[in-house]
């Protein structure tokens, strides 16, 4: 890698960073949060202050615990109980590949609303340039550049759509430390979106494909970790804003395109134009993210697929593809994966929890306990909010 010690390893950990935002900012992550405004109103930014909590917890214990045993997750799983790696791995990856179909869709709909193109040629041309950044020469610099330019793209252009739709910032701010109305489904699927399946692993992953791993590495990986969490953090607050903003004015949003109309909405034309480039890059990244994460969980499943990563993700992308021109992507799909994506995430936490009880494999590393209630309580909240939602809230979305 080109560049100073200290500058490449700068250049990593914001990448990590990065990688982990950009796959969490999808076209789901777009529809969940003006969805979740429309329904809970100012109530929705305490749903996003949980969901913090609950991210921090969560991300900051598997970053840690990765990086300090210096093997990717679904290896440490397998070394706590055998078998437990590679049903980890499973889930991930059909996680992955669920969110997928959607990222590709999203990013087929950015390039129509922004250039009027057939969302399916859109579809095809954006899994073509996110399997070119595999195929080049750096492929790990290449990555880490495209998803640091598109999460900067996608918060400016919010940030001026949430300005223009003027929010009561007043009932906001009330609103997300005492609210009206609670939202498990919100909870749930927010946290799943953000740090539920491959995501949670995403930047960990890429910062051991780097070689930033070991004990020593543990400050970088929390700072890496706080740096993606705080990006995607500031993304879901300015789209929680924007669309209070359109909602508490009387206006409706188009059920078909929620967020579509929410930029249309607040900034006329040209917000929707906004809305095409910011749906674009948030579905590209999280494509690339998706791939990425999704086959450095497989490729462990078998001996020969080590020294294969690119041709998996090559097979991933064009497989997520090919499902999205024939199936599709409603929104209700969307906001249904997000949730049960959040199922996995007790499951990979708790094999990480379990991790710690073992000298053996993190070797002189010691994990917060502070930190580790905090994760176990997560995992539990998760499973139970989890559970709910599966008996109560999910069958409605299908009314």
């Amino acid at each position: 890698m080109s560049g100073t010690p200290r500058a490449v390893r700068l250049r990593v950990l914001l990448g990590a960073a990065f990688l982990m935002a950009t796959s969490a900012i999808g076209p789901g992550f777009l529809t969940q949060s003006v969805v979740f405004t429309r329904d809970l109103g100012a109530s929705f930014g305490f749903a996003i202050l949980v969901s913090v909590l609950f991210d921090l917890a969560a991300q900051l214990t598997i970053w840690r615990i990765v990086v300090a045993a210096r093997v990717p997750a679904q290896v440490l799983a397998d070394r706590v109980l055998p078998g437990l790696g590679a049903t980890l791995a499973v889930l991930v990856a059909l996680g992955g590949l669920a969110f997928n179909i959607g990222n590709v869709a999203g990013a087929g709909l950015g390039l129509n609303a922004l250039f009027g193109m057939d969302a399916r040629l859109g579809a095809a041309i954006s899994a073509l340039l996110a399997i070119g950044i595999f195929l080049s020469r750096e492929a790990g610099r290449a990555m880490d550049r495209f998803a640091q330019l598109m999460g900067a793209l996608m918060v400016l252009l919010t940030v001026y759509v949430a300005v223009a739709a003027r929010p009561p910032l007043g009932e906001a701010a009330l609103r997300t430390v005492a609210p009206l109305q609670l939202g498990v489904l919100s909870i749930l699927t927010i946290v799943g979106g953000t740090v539920g399946g491959y995501i949670t692993f995403a930047g960990a992953h890429r910062l051991l494909d780097a070689g930033v791993a070991g004990r020593q590495a543990v400050g970088d990986a929390t700072r890496s970790a706080i740096t993606g969490i705080g990006v995607a953090t500031i993304m879901r607050v300015f789209l929680f804003l924007g669309a209070l903003g359109v909602v508490s004015q009387g206006f409706q949003l188009d059920p078909a395109n929620p967020p579509a109309s929410m930029f249309r909405l607040a900034a006329g034309e040209a917000g929707y134009r906004f809305f095409g480039a910011v749906m674009w890059a948030a579905a590209i990244t999280s494509v690339v993210g998706s791939a990425y994460t999704s086959v450095s969980f497989v490729r462990t499943l078998r001996p020969a697929w080590e020294s294969r990563s690119v041709p998996l993700i090559i097979a991933f992308i064009t497989l997520s593809t090919a499902s999205f021109l024939a199936v599709g992507r409603p929104v209700t799909i969307l906001i249904l994966v997000g949730a049960l994506n959040g199922l996995i995430l007790p499951f990979g936490l708790g094999a990480m929890l379990l991790a710690t009880r073992r000298k053996d494999l993190l070797g002189d590393y010691r994990h917060p306990p502070a930190l580790s209630a905090a994760a176990a309580l997560v995992a539990l909240l998760m499973t139970a909010a989890g559970g709910y939602a599966l008996l109560t809230e999910i069958p409605k979305l299908f009314r």
